[in-house]
């Protein structure tokens, strides 16, 4: 009995050594100096993006030669003098199949391995607290868990800095993006794709667009510069944030909404580090925070085309692809809970949104038919998810399939009637079976009256009793508009006006 007890110690004795030793070895074969690193979106289970020259960067000695392989590639270069270095992989093949990839400096013992490498589609998703809603609080998003198949994510710390960051805190794992939106995104887009999705989180709640811009645009916008003006003058603030990022960690939700709320310094530490790595695109869901006054509102127009040419020029790729998600229904603080197209709403903003369409390689989800009057963080995240995937398969697959709603094409004037004609708007019809709702019509004055709408074809007829020649028309052009206007894949008609009156 001794003899078998000895003997089983003797084995757990054995394997308990095999496994710290097996750990320690482990451990030494890939610890490096702590002057030779790669760029934080490369750790186990990163994804790489197919089709596209890889970049693959980091730190070492100062002109030491370093040397990255993977899937059968192996490229060199010298680090330069403070020792940045930076090699392309060529081209992949998206692929199910893990591999290792390995960096290794030239005259050191130093060796870098990041294990379980696939090869897909990687998309950055940032923004604000919309973005940023965790799947568990979707029932409908977290109910495709079970479902979903070859996705992966990286979460990128939240934490801000005064200066631009090389590196930023996070790494990928082999489960679901935290984000609903997200993952609904990557789960929809997966099955477009068929390769491996992986997505990079990068987003804080109450965040502006103003957040996330680099310094430099202050050259472009007086309103950025004078943002950024008091904030350099404001040293109070400036300790404040030195005081809290040193201090003890969680900070508490009042110090949490401080650090989100000011410029720049979101994108120093949880964005600049990100570029160049190759991407698919972004996935852009932001705004709420800019529309809180009609003069921001129609300054975002403005700035989100700048910011996503800025974007593109830190990634140094004209079609880095940026698919932005409209603002939902929303009416809270409206006086007159009637959507009329006169308030001064989130209309304005959804309008400056549409401006980054005049840009190549952007798309816009829809989301007009979304939302809630009051709450400015609406639950339905699930059908945000699977139109960017559709707009995302459309628009960087090549996806011959459905993935706009009606689009205004033109407008035609019959002396009592304005005939609207839409592109993308093969079977329309409305949801209920109904007249469609959400059409204001005006002369020449800037008074609005609400159409009587009717279906003809791919068009619609617009005409009141109370204007004898209409000449404008909006729609769903309020905070909360009623709208039942759809194509035959279900995807509702985005908002439009053609006047040019001012708010």
């Amino acid at each position: 009995m001794r003899k078998q007890r000895s003997t089983k110690l003797q084995n757990h004795f054995s394997v308990a050594l095999s496994i710290i030793v097996t750990a320690l070895c482990g451990f030494f074969s890939n610890a490096v100096s702590a002057d030779f690193w790669v760029a934080s979106p490369f750790t186990d289970n990163a994804v790489l993006q197919r089709d596209l020259p890889v970049p693959v960067w980091g730190k070492a000695e100062p002109k030491s030669q370093v040397t990255v392989e993977f899937a059968g590639q192996k490229k060199s270069c010298v680090a330069d003098a403070d020792g940045r270095w930076q090699v392309k992989l060529d081209p992949l093949t998206g692929s199910y199949v893990a591999r290792e990839l390995t960096v290794v400096a030239s005259g050191t013992d130093d060796r870098i391995s990041i294990r379980n490498v696939v090869v897909g589609d990687v998309w950055i998703c940032s923004g604000q607290s919309n973005m940023q809603m965790e799947t568990p609080k979707i029932p409908a998003v977290k109910a495709l868990i079970p479902s979903m198949k070859h996705l992966r994510q990286f979460t990128v710390k939240q934490t801000v800095a005064f200066k631009e960051q090389e590196r930023c805190l996070g790494k990928w794992k082999t489960r679901h993006p935290e984000s609903a939106v997200a993952f609904a995104f990557a789960y929809f887009l997966q099955q477009h794709a068929d390769v491996p999705v992986g997505i990079v989180q990068s987003c804080w709640g109450s965040s502006s667009i103003e957040g996330w811009m680099p310094r430099d645009m202050t050259d472009t916008f007086p309103h950025f510069k004078k943002h950024m003006d008091e904030f350099d003058a404001d040293e109070e603030k400036h300790a404040r944030i030195e005081s809290i990022l040193n201090g003890p960690k969680p900070w508490g939700r009042k110090n949490d909404i401080f650090l989100r709320t000011q410029p720049n310094v979101i994108y120093n530490a949880m964005m600049h580090p990100l570029a160049p790595m190759a991407c698919r695109g972004i996935v852009w869901y932001q705004g709420e925070a800019n529309a809180k006054r009609i003069p921001s509102m129609l300054q975002y127009g403005k700035t989100l085309p700048a910011w996503v040419k800025r974007y593109r020029q830190a990634w140094g790729r004209d079609d880095l692809h940026v698919l932005a998600v409209m603002l939902p229904g929303f009416a809270k603080g409206l006086k007159n809970r009637v959507a009329r197209p006169d308030q001064k709403s989130w209309a304005w903003m959804r309008e400056s949104q549409l401006k980054v369409l005049d840009l190549p390689h952007t798309s816009v989800a829809n989301t007009i038919d979304l939302g809630h009057p009051t709450n400015i963080h609406p639950t339905d995240k699930l059908p945000i998810g699977k139109r960017l995937a559709l707009l995302a398969a459309r628009d960087t697959l090549r996806q011959k399939n459905d993935a706009l709603g009606p689009v205004l094409k033109r407008v035609e004037s019959k002396s009592d009637r304005l005939v609207v004609h839409f592109d993308h708007a093969s079977g329309l019809k409305t949801r209920d079976a109904k007249a469609p709702t959400g059409f204001w019509i005006s002369g020449d004055a800037e008074k609005w009256v609400e159409a009587n709408a009717e279906i003809n074809g791919e068009s619609v007829i617009l005409k009141s009793a109370e204007l004898a020649s209409p000449r404008f028309v909006r729609y769903a052009f309020a905070g909360k508009p009623k709208v039942n206007l759809v194509n035959n894949a279900d995807l509702p008609a985005y908002p439009f006006r053609t006047d040019n009156f001012k708010p």
